[in-house]
């Protein structure tokens, strides 16, 4: 689907079913009502109702298996945070997690993170915005199907308040220096990199799946961050 303000859709995934045990299918079906949040064309979320308060507010998109996720909300009682994932068992895994934890600032949505931003996020109310290690699609046929382009960008950018903050990573240099390149071409995102390039690891992300698997085959991360002027 397209959107004015993303004249060329992104599919950044492929939906797969996956193997989701009898727990997290259970969960989709017990504890949706609780936590989910339906995909909605016509009218944006209202947070403060969802949530039953005003609090800072982070979108994680593609949380995968919600360790971060679910991590960060429980060190950040604080704050809100929103997960955007399209596959059914990992959302099943937060579901669970979240009901464990007895964690109430987690919602989730289980679709298409561009559809989601421009269709159901309002305009300048996000404090952050993470995506970790997104799909690099490293086949140069598959290319366009990178989430992070200028486009989408631009969209993010939109959704964020002045002064919120974007967070993204990946292991895979190629992408890792597209995404620098796209959002330093935005001008409404400034890097917070001291030279300009990437930051430091933050002492606060919590190593994901993909991370570690990385480290093992001695992958390098790239970290960026960059500001909503």
């Amino acid at each position: 689907m397209t959107h004015p303000e993303h004249p060329r859709a992104i599919r950044s995934f492929v939906t797969r079913t996956g193997r989701i045990t009898e727990a997290q299918e259970r969960a989709l079906e017990l504890l949706w009502p609780k936590y989910g949040i339906e995909p909605n064309a016509t009218s944006p979320a209202d947070f403060d109702s969802l949530f039953g308060r005003h609090a800072p507010r982070t979108v994680e998109i593609g949380f995968g298996n919600g360790d971060n996720l679910v991590k960060m909300a429980a060190a950040h009682p604080e704050r809100d945070y929103l997960g955007i994932e399209v596959h059914r068992p990992g959302v099943g895994r937060v579901l669970l997690a979240l009901e464990t934890q007895g964690l109430t600032n987690v919602r989730v949505i289980c679709h298409d993170a561009v559809e989601v931003l421009a269709q159901q996020i309002p305009p300048d109310s996000l404090d952050e915005v993470v995506i970790l290690f997104p799909d690099p699609w490293p086949k140069k046929r598959h290319h366009k199907r990178r989430l992070i382009q200028a486009a989408f960008l631009e969209l993010v950018a939109g959704r964020l308040h002045p002064d919120g903050v974007l967070r993204m990573a990946t292991d895979w240099r190629p992408y890792a220096e597209e995404m620098l390149a796209a959002a330093q071409g935005n001008p409404r995102l400034r890097n917070l990199a001291a030279d300009g390039t990437y930051i430091p690891r933050p002492a606060e992300r919590i190593p994901t799946r993909f991370e570690k698997r990385g480290e093992r085959l001695g992958h390098d991360v790239w970290d960026l961050a960059f500001r909503r002027t």
